[in-house]
């Protein structure tokens, strides 16, 4: 079964409900996000992205999920 970019906005956003959340991709499998969220303010950009893939990793790991290129920021 496909996973939806709109699957995988509702798992980040169950992380990081204030996130400003954008997920691109629509083969089922490989997407891109972009995750900014005040909580990553000071944290290390490799800390904030495993961060998000705690998010997502029942998705990968039952494979569902392939790859997510990952885009995370604090707030300007």
């Amino acid at each position: 079964m496909a996973i939806l970019a709109s699957d995988i906005e509702t798992m980040i956003r169950a992380g990081f409900p204030d996130a400003q959340i954008t997920v691109m991709g629509n083969d089922g499998q490989h997407f891109a996000a972009e995750v900014i969220d005040e909580s990553f303010r000071g944290m290390a950009r490799v800390a904030q992205q495993r961060a998000v893939k705690a998010t997502v990793k029942s998705a990968i790991d039952s494979g569902q999920l392939h790859a997510l290129a990952l885009t995370t920021k604090a707030p300007e």
